[in-house]
């Protein structure tokens, strides 16, 4: 594609793509040609990729993004930074990427949406790949495409390749609903309490042998727990007050981030009411605040989950575990 012709899709806004908007009974839908296919007796696995909550890198918890893995077709949730070699380091071909939904625009939960998306495309990647996640995600995405456009350019015509920008698929929803149906698994999306965000979600993946949900970066939320009703896995982020007061002790502004934070996060006690208000049988911790605090033993993570009246069984989370 000559750069006229591509600075006229993306100056538009188009990507190459249709985008979906949501109507007035669901989020966005689509139905995606299946990839395999799948049976009865097909298998559900979480993978948790990266466990620390917020955008800032540190040396241990890896930024948020999780992975289901159902009968062989991983579907990615979340690009926090260091998703690709997290991937890799799973076992994950990065073209066998396929599906992508992001939580929340934040930078934390999208960093790595735009290189992972290059490095499938540089690894052979040649079919579609669909990206569903709310406002301003074709923005942030076309602003990517933008500035690396040169490159792109270059080995379409040197290497042959097929054209970036036209292979990625981006669904943007505003609202709770039904998201997607593939492979006989539905996804639906919640809207959650993220302020000062509009815009932020939790997912549920109703597959053939588990339902899976996500609780996204939230507050205590009543939407999450009738939304996550009975499922057989409940991952949910987690703040410890002890370890958020010796975080923002060392900040210039501590009480307005207190505060932010504690309008955003769900702490331990409140994960616990979550999971026993939606009675899930199994609760998954991640996406952890503070996320480098070595103090915070896997222990302490539980202890007032296990002081609440949830009975379920409490996994505290860590890179690349498999659930």
């Amino acid at each position: 594609m000559d750069s006229t012709r591509r600075d006229l899709l993306l100056t538009a806004g188009s990507l190459g793509l249709a985008t979906t908007v949501g109507g007035p009974a669901v989020a966005a839908t689509a139905t995606v040609k299946p990839q395999t296919p799948a049976t009865a007796a097909s298998d559900a696995k979480i993978v948790l990729l990266g466990t620390k909550g917020g955008p800032r890198v540190i040396k241990g918890r890896s930024n948020p993004a999780n992975l289901v893995v159902v009968s062989g077709t991983p579907y990615l949730i979340d690009c926090g930074y260091g998703v690709t070699r997290q991937l890799i380091e799973a076992g994950i071909d990065l073209q066998q990427i396929r599906n992508i939904f992001l939580t929340n625009c934040l930078a934390d939960r999208l960093m790595e949406l735009g290189p992972l998306l290059y490095g499938a495309w540089t690894n052979g990647l040649v079919e579609p790949v669909h990206v569903w996640g709310p406002p301003p995600l074709k923005r942030a995405l076309r602003s990517y495409f933008q500035s690396i456009s040169h490159d792109i350019d270059l080995r379409i015509d040197q290497e042959r390749r097929p054209d970036l920008v036209q292979l990625v698929k981006v669904h943007e929803f505003d609202r709770s609903g039904q998201v997607t149906q593939v492979d006989g698994i539905k996804v639906s999306a919640v809207k959650v309490r993220h302020p000062p965000l509009l815009n932020a979600f939790g997912y549920r993946f109703d597959t053939p042998t588990r339902s899976i949900a996500f609780s996204g970066a939230t507050a205590y939320s009543p939407e999450l727990i009738a939304f996550a009703r009975s499922a057989d896995v409940l991952v949910h982020e987690v703040m410890h007050l002890g370890g958020l007061e010796r975080m923002v002790a060392q900040l210039p502004k501590a009480p307005e981030f207190r505060k932010r934070l504690l309008g955003s996060h769900t702490t331990t006690a409140e994960v616990g009411k979550v999971a026993a208000e939606a009675e899930v049988r199994t609760l998954v911790l991640t996406q952890f605040v503070p996320g480098d605090d070595t103090s915070i033993t896997e222990d302490m993570w539980a202890a007032d989950v296990k002081k609440s009246s949830f009975l379920g069984k409490v996994i505290v989370g860590r890179d690349l575990m498999t659930v």
